[in-house]
């Protein structure tokens, strides 16, 4: 890209290319990580090809991310009609139409993306009585975060169906997805178009029950063994739990505590295996370990839900290492021949 190109030159590609190199990697990386591969492409092949680019034309660049971000929030707040009266008053009636042209493109899209807004109890509530198999389709739309929160808000045998129908999904035929769609607009509202691509299988279900609570995990992995014991060792190895510690090595677990509050290890060492506990205080200094047990036999009898509560606080920390690779999960989609050098 030439010192001499013009604002008014570069495409949308460009502009986001330049907006996400003066945002920072910080920045780019939480933006990239939620795009499609073909856009993911086609921006880093932009951002790989940019050279100096003019301060001026940087600002502007950045002034009009700030326009679309402010325009969409004014949308949120107040509807298009106040949006569009809000941004005639600060950049005038001519770059409002533009701004506002563009945001509305941005805004339409599939019913499925809609329910990224929806309370979960709100959405549990409308699904529930749905087959198994529609509900199924319709979490794998949806962040892990946000499907296991409307999974814990169904009733425990419908969990397990929806679970087992997630890990065993294969692609749906587009008119099916259509049909689902249409129905979740007709009730939520909004507009019509994009693409839908359905990923269930065995890691969809994974990350969702990751973020479950432990006896609601338990449960529904055991209701799935029942029905087909090779797809629940295969959800199994993709998962961590608490009791998966033992899985670390010794270098790992030192890592991990060095995340942990002691507080939240002391509780969650109340309900832990022998083989967990082991493995924790052969790990720390004998005075930290006298300390640890010290604090637990002070707590006295406590909730088991906050005790896995505690333990999951531990587990996302694990689960957090792992993803920045600071720590490796040894028995982790293998088996116990596994070697770390």
């Amino acid at each position: 890209m030439e010192d001499s190109i013009k604002f008014e030159d570069l495409n949308s590609t460009q502009k986001a290319a330049i907006a996400l190199v003066a945002f920072g990697p910080e920045v780019s990386a939480e933006v990239l990580k939620g795009m499609k591969e073909q856009e993911l492409e086609a921006l880093t092949i932009e951002i790989a090809n940019l050279r100096d680019v003019p301060p001026d034309v940087e600002s502007l660049v950045i002034e009009d991310c700030y326009n679309i971000f402010m325009a969409r929030k004014y949308v949120s707040q107040g509807g298009v009609d106040f949006a569009m009266d809000v941004l005639q008053k600060v950049v005038g009636g001519t770059r409002a139409r533009e701004i506002m042209a563009r945001v509305e493109g941005s805004l339409r899209t599939t019913g499925f993306n809609l329910l990224q807004t929806i309370d979960p109890k709100q959405l549990a509530g409308y699904i529930q009585m749905e087959h198994p198999q529609t509900i199924a389709l319709i979490l794998t739309q949806l962040r892990p975060e946000q499907a296991s929160s409307v999974l814990t808000e169904l009733n425990p045998e419908v969990q397990s169906e929806v679970s087992y129908r997630i890990a065993t999904m294969e692609k749906i035929s587009p008119d099916v997805l259509r049909e689902i769609e249409l129905t979740l607009q007709n009730h939520f509202s909004s507009g019509l178009g994009g693409s839908l691509d359905v990923s269930g299988g065995a890691k969809s279900i994974a990350e969702i029950l990751n973020l479950m609570d432990t006896s609601a995990e338990k449960h529904i992995i055991q209701s799935i063994e029942v029905e087909d014991a090779d797809l629940a060792g295969e959800i199994k190895n993709m998962m961590f739990v608490f009791d998966d510690l033992i899985l670390l090595d010794d270098r790992s677990i030192q890592r991990v505590l060095k995340e942990v509050e002691t507080k939240d290890l002391s509780i969650a060492l109340k309900a832990a295996t022998d083989e967990v506990k082991t493995k924790i205080f052969s790990n720390v200094s004998e005075r930290v370990a006298v300390m640890i047990r010290e604090e637990m036999e002070f707590m006295g009898p406590m909730r088991l839900s906050d005790v896995e509560a505690a333990q999951q606080r531990v587990v996302e920390s694990v689960r957090r290492l792992e993803e920045e690779g600071q720590i490796v999960i040894s028995g982790r989609g293998g088996g116990k021949d596994d070697v770390i050098v």
